[in-house]
């Protein structure tokens, strides 16, 4: 039986091809502009780390001594106290982070330039399940001994050596000669979570959020010695002392942990204000306490790491596809009655109202079948659209195979509502004042 509507279907678009054409165009466009804009916020608003990130928490506390008491702790540590949280050993791994920039001299012919340098732990790379193409992680013996080795990036070893296997060759750092023992495989967190402070008041600065990883990744140990005042300099409470960020009364330093039991996360929190009461009453913090632990999910949401724009343009694109939508029940409607009589002989030769219902609704389905082709090709041209912005992330911009086929299938389903209330009055028409007219 479907296949005997679906061939009436085809006949009736065929018979009134501008009318099938402004409907499938109608449904193409709000389709294509809402899941262009669902795209890129599915992409912004994902899980960077799905089955570890509820098990990563931030700690926080105010190091300031200042006389401003924040109603929130601020999003960076002091050197001071992420090495003693780090250094406790409490959770099941633990790392430091800071960020700065680093001198890159490169082989004989080529000018030096800046790289985008972490200087960290080992357990941050298994902590955030970070991929090697070639060689691993420096040992924590080598960080304890602040060795001179650096893992880098795909993009920087390719730079630097045409993407071979440089483990064991030598880079030049802002002037002192590094090992490299790790180079990364293909790495883009989204968003780049490991480093968010002060994203959450960037004014919308997405590169924050969604730029490319780092370069250079260092011992912090070795990052402080041969990077000294590059490194760190975010939040000062009192003048610092130059290229001293241990003792610098900054905020300067990320630390995370991984916590793999709801008894281990109350075991940390009881022990991260445990610390913060011991270093106040010592006097070394001055404010009252103010502690906080997030799990990487909630500090994604503190951070408001979804543009508002792009939250803007995702409830607009929508309400542009129910605008497009009510447009097609009315052409359906129109369409549906101006075959009243043909309705009527089929009513009269026996055919139910369900039967009556179900060929319009079928029909009403294949114009949300077409409408899903065009529209998915607009969504492409979205998409592309996209990537020529000058967006952070623009270059990871793309139609993913689960959103590929809730294109389509958005574009039926609307569709079929949208053809509900038509096909009922169609299916409704008094077979007898129909024949009478013919």
């Amino acid at each position: 039986m479907f296949g005997y509507y679906l061939d009436l279907a085809l006949r009736s678009l065929r018979r009134n091809a501008v009318l099938t054409a402004l409907m499938v165009l109608a449904i193409a466009v709000g389709i294509g502009a809402s899941m262009t804009t669902l795209t890129v916020m599915q992409l912004l608003s994902g899980d960077p780390l799905p089955g570890q990130s509820t098990r990563l928490y931030y700690p926080q506390l105010d190091p300031e001594t200042g006389a401003d008491v924040r109603r929130e702790p601020p999003p960076l540590l002091d050197y001071i106290s992420a090495q003693d949280l780090w250094r406790s050993g409490k959770a099941d791994r633990q790392t430091m982070i800071i960020d700065g920039g680093i001198k890159v001299q490169p082989q004989a012919g080529q000018s030096p330039f800046i790289a985008n340098t972490v200087g960290t732990t080992s357990d941050f790379f298994p902590m955030f399940r970070v991929p090697f193409r070639y060689g691993s992680a420096w040992s924590a013996a080598d960080e304890a001994g602040a060795a001179r080795q650096v893992v880098i990036s795909e993009a920087l070893n390719q730079r630097l050596f045409g993407g071979a296997d440089s483990v064991g060759r030598r880079i030049v750092l802002n002037g002192s000669s590094v090992q490299v023992v790790g180079v990364l495989d293909h790495w883009r967190p989204r968003p780049r979570f490991y480093l968010l402070a002060g994203a959450r008041h960037s004014g919308g600065n997405t590169s924050y959020f969604f730029g490319p990883p780092h370069d250079v990744y260092l011992p912090i140990r070795t990052a402080l010695d041969i990077n000294a005042g590059n490194f760190g300099w975010y939040t000062c409470w009192a003048k610092p002392e130059p290229k001293n960020l241990p003792q610098a009364p900054c905020e300067s330093v990320a630390l995370w942990v991984e916590l793999d039991t709801p008894a281990r996360v109350a075991d940390y929190r009881r022990y991260l204000q445990g610390y913060d009461a011991q270093q106040r009453a010592m006097g070394r913090l001055t404010h009252p306490a103010n502690v906080a632990m997030m799990s990487l999910p909630e500090w994604l949401a503190y951070q408001n790491v979804v543009p508002g724009d792009v939250k803007l343009q995702t409830w607009l694109a929508f309400g542009f596809l129910l605008v497009c939508l009510l447009n097609t029940v009315g052409l359906l409607l129109a369409k549906f009655l101006r075959r009243g009589g043909e309705i009527g002989v089929r009513r009269a030769l026996g055919a139910t109202r369900g039967s009556i219902f179900l060929q319009c609704l079928t029909e009403s389905g294949v114009i949300g079948m077409l409408g899903g082709i065009l529209g998915l090709a607009l969504t492409l041209l979205g998409l592309w659209l996209v990537r020529q912005q000058p967006v952070e992330y623009a270059d990871i911009v793309a139609l993913n195979v689960p959103m590929f086929l809730l294109t389509v299938a958005l574009a039926i389903v609307a569709a079929l509502l949208a053809g509900v209330v038509p096909a009922m009055r169609a299916s409704r028409i008094p077979p007898a004042l129909q024949l009478k007219t013919l």
